[in-house]
């Protein structure tokens, strides 16, 4: 027993650890020298039985607490311990849950941890699609006709594979598990591991005369055609999701999903925000000074609105509920927000030059406060 490595030096874990320290730090270990990672390496071999030795001791309370009060006599026959052996470590019977997590790690290879048939129901790949709408059908909703390629059941041999009639059997050697067993002995202990049935390729069948169409394989390819409701308030970049509408499954499996990404074009006057639509919207110098009413265009088509006098440039005006409708928001929604710009005038005559000046000569400092109180600041005027 002299030449034996403690066994938490083994795993690298301190005596104070828990139960789920030694568990992680054994999963790591069996993971990094696993025979079946490791082919041919003696040393990670070797490596890998301390490893499970080291486990299969700590990982047992009773054990763990011989082995810290006696050490590696506590299991050595020679000096009267009462657990030679450890417990049948010839093999993975008695490991409790070193079977589960070595079968966690290489498919169930180790008992224990469950094992998926590969001829059950297999569920059919989601299927990615993209449409393309207005900026006004995303705010109201609109149908469009979209086509796709899809994986489908072969409608000759209704998914089986075989030609009419001629049936399938089930493999002889896995017995239509699809899986085969390997058992492999290395130091006197005994791995058993799956692999995918030779005979059948892993489908647990036997197709001996396949279907021309599909070529045996049970499904085949089409172009898919369907209208898809967009629904009102949709945004840029959105998906939706189309259940059953993807690839057939196999052995009965479920459909996948269709999923629609929807791309909203951009507006040549409106920007989104949210459920809120924002706009900029020119006035004149005579419009912004005394006021005026106007037209503010919306997704709905133009409407009237009054500006008060002397409104700035910049300022926003709000009219509620003529943004975009929400998702399934029963009628409710988001606001039109708009800015107003003043344009000055450009190519003025010779006698609207003149009107302008006396316009200019006329207006007192109380008619630009912003103007009078700027300079206040820069040059201290009263």
């Amino acid at each position: 027993m002299a030449d034996k490595r403690d066994y938490y030096e083994v795993l690298g874990v301190d005596k104070n650890a828990d139960a789920s320290t030694i568990k992680k730090a054994y999963y790591k270990l069996a993971k990094q020298y696993h025979p079946d990672a490791n082919p041919g390496d003696k040393v990670a071999e070797e490596k890998f039985k301390e490893a499970n030795e080291a486990y299969e001791i700590l990982s047992d309370s009773e054990k763990k607490a011989k082995y810290d009060q006696f050490g590696h006599a506590a299991f050595d026959p020679s000096m009267g311990g009462g657990d030679a052996g450890f417990g049948g470590f010839g093999g993975f019977g008695d490991f409790g849950d070193l079977g589960d997590i070595l079968g966690g790690m290489f498919g169930g290879a180790f008992g224990g941890g469950a094992r998926q048939r590969r001829n059950g129901p297999i569920p059919g790949d989601d299927i990615g699609a993209n449409v393309t709408i207005t900026f006004e059908e995303a705010a109201f909703g609109v149908k469009k006709d979209i086509s796709y390629n899809r994986v489908c059941r072969c409608s000759d041999c209704k998914g089986t594979g075989a030609a009419g009639g001629s049936g399938v059997e089930t493999c002889s050697v896995c017995h239509g598990s699809g899986q085969v067993r390997r058992v492999q002995r290395m130091g006197g202990m005994s791995f058993q591991s799956t692999a995918p049935c030779d005979a059948c390729r892993g489908s647990g069948k036997i197709i001996k005369n396949p279907c021309s169409k599909c070529r045996g394989s049970g499904q085949t390819r089409e172009t898919k055609r369907l209208t898809v409701s967009i629904p009102a308030g949709i945004d840029h970049g959105e998906r939706i999701a189309l259940r059953g509408q993807g690839n057939d499954g196999r052995n009965g499996g479920p459909a996948g999903d269709l999923i629609i990404v929807v791309s909203v074009r951009d507006h040549s006057i409106f920007e989104r925000d949210g459920y809120n639509v924002y706009c900029e919207v020119p006035l004149t110098v005579a419009e912004a000074t005394l006021g005026a009413e106007i037209d503010v265009p919306t997704l709905e088509g133009n409407t009237k609105y009054t500006i008060p006098e002397g409104t700035q440039p910049g300022t926003r005006f709000t009219l509620r509920s003529k943004g975009i409708p929400y998702v399934n928001g029963n009628g409710k929604r988001g606001d039109l927000i708009f800015r107003v710009t003043v344009e000055i005038p450009k190519g003025l005559t010779e006698k609207q030059k003149e009107a302008m000046k006396a316009f200019a000569d006329s207006c007192g400092e109380s008619n630009y406060a912003k103007h009078k109180q700027f300079f206040k600041k820069i040059f201290g005027q009263k």
